[in-house]
């Protein structure tokens, strides 16, 4: 009989979350099924065995008591508590693998009180400080030393966890994992007649980059005037970027498709050129691992314009895959894209090179493998402990 794994995702799924629907959806050595508390986009990602987490039955009186006078976690005021163990206790599974650091300090109190071992996994937004969530950098630091795993997107990830105080020993690279027969190698040739076709595939937010990558898009189009850039995804910037187009006098020229799914994507990439990801560093640390879109070009044979930001020089190399510069800086991403678009020879290349590398390190079978081996790591681990503990 396999280990059963409970994977708790407290939307599942947003319509970014592709990379968590084929983790659950590929496993091969365990079994595991979804707990969550808002099902959403459920035509897009179908899966079968979902707990939706029952709303808290708590009196308002005692409510209020375990959240002013007992200063009880929201786990616990909300009666999520008791819900979540009533499903534990009914399917009885082998270790809960907890998706987002931040989702995992919301749960520390069920993860410290359950007898079962929890791993929880990092992706770049839950590196972030909380300034307006008091104790919360504590509690993080917490999670951090009463899990056995600490799974991460990327090694920049990793080093962020460590000046948290995570053991480095309990730090496990998970990378994105990128189905190949979805996103075959496809061969490109530069646009004879000057019409390059720029994309990019991201949230329409702040980290993404997209005002530099729409400035240095600008600075582009005066070698190559009849280029187009295609941004798919949505979010809330959209308005302010249509305002920049404008400004920029870009109109008829910057495409938005919004969300696409897997086929539209790939259809979208095979007929494109260069892919764009400017991504930054926020203020509140907020920044990304390894971009899901990025590898998913890639993997068609996409040349790279992007930053050195987060889990991106990972995946990229700089000069074989494509270029990087610094982050914000659109003349930089400018010269970029026109040293790809005038060296014919070096673009093929560097298409090549970018495929290969998706080949070699961030295929989805391989990516799975590595993510079972924790999940039965963590188990034995946590068998060790128990041992240990009763000497």
């Amino acid at each position: 009989m396999k280990p059963l794994v409970a994977s708790y995702c407290t939307f599942f799924l947003k319509a970014e979350m592709q990379h968590i629907y084929r983790q659950v959806t590929q496993l091969t050595q365990v079994e595991t099924f979804v707990m969550t508390k808002y099902r959403e986009n459920s035509d897009r990602y179908p899966f079968a065995d979902i707990e939706l987490l029952e709303k808290g039955r708590v009196n308002p009186i005692r409510r209020a008591y375990l959240k002013y006078v007992a200063r009880q976690p929201a786990l616990i005021y909300r009666g999520e508590l008791e819900a979540i163990r009533r499903i534990l206790i009914r399917r009885d599974p082998d270790l809960m693998h907890i998706y987002f650091g931040n989702t995992g300090v919301h749960l520390l109190p069920l993860i410290e009180s359950w007898d079962r071992p929890s791993v929880v996994s990092f992706h770049g937004m839950d590196v972030q400080s909380r300034p307006d969530e008091p104790g919360y950098d504590q509690k993080l630091r917490r999670l951090l030393q009463v899990v056995p795993l600490v799974l991460v997107r990327s090694r920049s990830i990793a080093d962020c966890l460590l000046l948290l105080g995570c053991d480095p020993a309990k730090i496990r690279l998970n990378q994105a994992g990128i189905p190949l027969n979805g996103f075959p190698h496809f061969s490109r040739s530069t646009p004879a007649n000057g019409e390059w076709r720029l994309v990019q595939a991201c949230r329409l937010v702040p980290k993404k980059g997209l005002p530099t990558a729409l400035q240095a898009f600008a600075e582009f189009l005066q070698a190559y005037p009849k280029a187009r850039f295609t941004i798919a995804g949505e979010g809330p910037m959209r308005q302010s970027l249509d305002k920049l187009i404008q400004d920029l006098g870009l109109a008829g020229q910057v495409h938005f498709t919004g969300f696409l799914d897997q086929s539209q994507l790939r259809a979208l990439y095979e007929d494109s050129h260069i892919f764009v990801h400017p991504s930054e560093l926020l203020e509140d640390g907020n920044q990304e691992g390894v971009p899901n879109s990025m590898l998913e070009a890639m993997a068609t044979g996409l040349p790279v314009a992007a930053t050195r930001h987060g889990g991106i020089p990972e995946a990229v190399t700089d000069g074989e895959s494509g270029y990087l510069v610094a982050e914000r800086d659109d003349k930089a991403l400018a010269n970029a894209l026109l040293k790809l678009a005038g060296d014919p020879a070096a673009y093929r290349g560097m298409g090549d090179a970018a495929s290969k590398t998706v080949t070699e390190h961030f295929e989805l079978a391989r990516q799975i493998q590595v993510l079972e081996s924790c999940y039965l790591e963590g188990m034995e681990r946590s068998r060790e402990w128990k041992m240990e503990s009763r000497r």
